[in-house]
């Protein structure tokens, strides 16, 4: 018997080994799954990479935005967005999850009264019988199943604050591009109704002009025509206006309307941006980090998987006062320890666990995938950044020459060394150039903003 007893302690001791070894490891991240020169081949320009946590990602968005406007339409947002609000109930439904998760190594308690009345001649007319015993059952986690299933939980909570994160990152990001598209459209279209007034004056030199002799009706009708092109683009100024305010609108949780706005200074690149190295994102991009959860919940979802092909064990008694038909009433107690393992399934068990396999693969490839896209979005952003400051000179030495064109060309038209149309196509060349510097610097600060989104930042409260 002795001997009987030590066999069997030796299979369970052998048995839970294994068990211990396969479902109760926890998660690491496999290694290289992150890949090298994340950020690729970058321009050299005003953005740089630095290995410390000094890079723009670390700079909290009331820092990083300092436009006063801005900051209240941004606290506007992260108040009323339905996406974040949205996001911050799934966290609230993953700590209820996960609650429950963990009470599940608690006994569970139950009762379940009875009462019968039988009549019979043979017991001699009436007789009752009742039962109140409550009962108890607890199953003991030797096979990891439980300890799988919290950890799932708690990853999944993790993943839902980090795409509330997300959400707040990509919100405020989005309140600035907006803002800065429609400070952008306000300066076009102050330069293009500035240049609209000065061609209401030059339709007017040319009507002078040819009743003057000077001018025939061709340069008249092309200086209108010149005119009303001009004109014709406030209308489109306006309606694009419009559609980025209600766009912005929107993104903030209110009724369309007009929204305050400073000038367009933008975000000026007078220092040299940085931006930390590529293990920032595994640290500060909510997006890839909520990729990883992901993977994580996939891994212990395997192991419950796995766990199922392993014995499971649950205690369970009741405790109470119990009468039988044919018996007095007494007290009760009842104590019982089941085991059940499995013996034939059919092969579900098998295939969950390729099932479950195949997800952990699948949440492997996007979590590499997500790395890979960061890197992407880091390295469009500085370059458009170090390309846009590039062009920034280069357009000034066009306007300043432009300029000098127009001036150039009104002066030999007073000696009658230049006609009036070689005046009109500088002042349009002009007003192209002008409204593409603005365009230009609209492109810079959008790479900045970018940049800052690309990198983890904006996601602080």
């Amino acid at each position: 018997m002795r001997s009987l007893t030590a066999k069997v302690t030796g299979v369970l001791a052998v048995m839970l080994s294994c068990i211990g070894c396969s479902v109760f490891k926890e998660y690491e991240r496999p290694e290289g799954v992150v890949p090298a020169n994340l950020y690729g081949e970058l321009p050299g320009g005003a953005v740089t990479v630095v290995s410390d946590s000094t890079g723009i990602e670390a700079i909290g968005w009331r820092d990083f935005f300092t436009d006063l406007a801005l900051q209240a339409l941004i606290e506007l947002g992260l108040r009323n967005n339905a996406d974040l609000q949205i996001a911050a109930l799934r966290v609230v439904e993953s700590e209820a999850t996960l609650q429950s998760a963990r009470l599940s190594f608690y006994p569970s308690f139950s009762i379940s009264p009875s009462f019968q009345m039988q009549n019979s001649k043979n017991l001699g007319g009436s007789a009752v019988g009742f039962s109140i015993a409550p009962a108890a059952s607890w199953e003991l986690d030797l096979r990891g199943s439980l300890t799988n299933k919290k950890r799932y939980a708690e990853a999944a909570l993790e993943q839902s604050k980090l795409l509330e994160r997300s959400v707040r990152t990509e919100l405020v990001s989005s309140i600035a591009q907006m803002y800065y598209t429609l400070v952008m459209l306000d300066a076009q279209k102050e330069i293009s109704s500035s240049t609209f007034r000065n061609w209401q004056e030059n339709v007017r030199i040319m009507r002078a002009m040819k009743d003057a002799g000077m001018a025939n009706e061709a340069s008249v009708t092309q200086t209108e025509a010149n005119c009303s092109s001009i004109e014709a683009s406030l209308y489109d100024l306006d309606k694009r206006i419009m559609t980025a305010e209600n766009s912005l609108a929107l993104l903030l949780g209110v009724p369309p309307g007009h929204f305050e706005r400073g000038e367009f200074r933008g975000l000026e690149l007078s220092g040299k941006f940085a931006a930390g190295v590529e293990s920032v994102l595994l640290a500060r991009r909510p997006d890839v980090m909520a990729a990883e959860q992901s993977l994580r919940m996939a891994y212990y979802d395997t192991n419950v998987a796995r766990s199922a092909f392993y014995p499971s064990f649950r205690l369970s008694g009741e405790y109470g006062w119990e009468k039988a038909l044919t018996s007095p009433a007494a007290w009760v107690l009842g104590l019982a320890a089941n085991a059940a393992a499995p013996i034939f399934d059919a092969g579900r068990n098998r295939n969950n666990l390729k099932i479950a396999e195949a997800r952990q693969q699948e949440a492997l490839i996007a979590f590499r995938q997500s790395l890979l896209q960061a890197g992407n979005e880091v390295n469009s952003a500085i370059a458009s950044c170090n390309l846009a400051e590039s062009k920034k000179d280069i357009r000034i030495r066009q306007i300043e020459s432009l300029n000098r064109a127009v001036e150039s060309t009104r002066q030999l038209m007073s000696h009658s060394e230049s006609t009036y149309l070689e005046v009109l196509t500088a002042q349009q060349s002009l007003l192209s150039a002008r409204l593409q510097q603005v365009a230009d610097h609209f492109e810079m600060v959008q790479g900045v903003i970018s940049l800052y989104r690309a990198l983890g930042g904006g996601g602080d409260y």
